[in-house]
């Protein structure tokens, strides 16, 4: 299993700094960047349509309308993309995350509209992509390599996101940390389960349920 619950003294630390930063670049670097977030697009779309094991450099350059030449002359080799791709995928979850919480006025049911923003998270393409890089890594030693330290990197950050933007909960850490695990555990397994299944009225009733343990574990 790939997740861990690692939440302190983790930072990322191999972004892709040309994807992720916010440096100006010249004309070449700015060409290069483009083209690197293209490949790591199109591997994530990869992974979500072929899965992981089906994926190819070949297949990835097609899927970046690029020649496999041009595309391994930023990535290598599959690993070295597998490798960007999961720091990019995880960044761009966080960035997301942050925005949707962010917006959330302090007039209304905060705790509804974080439950609805996270359930939008996970039933996103960009989570059904991470877990199938999950579910590949049990059997890859060299994705699981990969992917546990770049997991326990995210749990720290998503953490400590969610600690800035709910502050109204740090009067009781051990209440927070109870509601974050319980929406985390719960949504991702019902966003897994709805890989097989149709969406149904149980998702709604799922969701009322978890707003509501979450208003009781609420510091008053």
């Amino acid at each position: 299993m790939v997740r861990t619950r690692a939440r302190r003294g983790i930072r990322f630390a191999d972004k892709t700094p040309d994807v992720v930063e916010n440096k100006p670049l010249g004309w070449q670097a700015q060409k290069s960047a483009t083209t690197r977030t293209q490949i790591l697009e199109a591997a994530i779309t990869c992974f979500t349509k072929l899965g992981y094991a089906r994926t190819t450099t070949t297949r990835i350059a097609e899927q970046a309308g690029l020649s496999r030449g041009a595309m391994l002359h930023h990535f290598p080799s599959k690993l070295d993309i597998v490798r960007a791709a999961v720091d990019y995928l995880h960044d761009k979850r966080l960035r997301a995350f942050r925005k949707a919480v962010q917006q959330i006025p302090d007039d209304v049911d905060r705790i509804k509209m974080a439950v609805e923003s996270y359930w939008k998270q996970v039933t996103h393409p960009m989570f059904a992509a991470f877990h199938e890089l999950a579910v590949a890594a049990r059997t890859d030693p060299e994705l699981e390599a990969i992917l546990r330290p770049a997991q326990q990197a995210f749990d720290h950050e998503f953490y400590k996101t969610a600690r800035e933007v709910f502050p109204e909960w740090q009067s009781d850490p051990e209440a927070f940390d109870l509601a974050l695990d319980l929406t985390q555990y719960l949504l991702e397994g019902m966003a897994v389960s709805l890989l097989l299944h149709e969406p149904d009225e149980r998702i709604a009733r799922l969701l009322e349920f978890l707003e509501d343990q979450l208003r009781a574990l609420r510091p008053s």
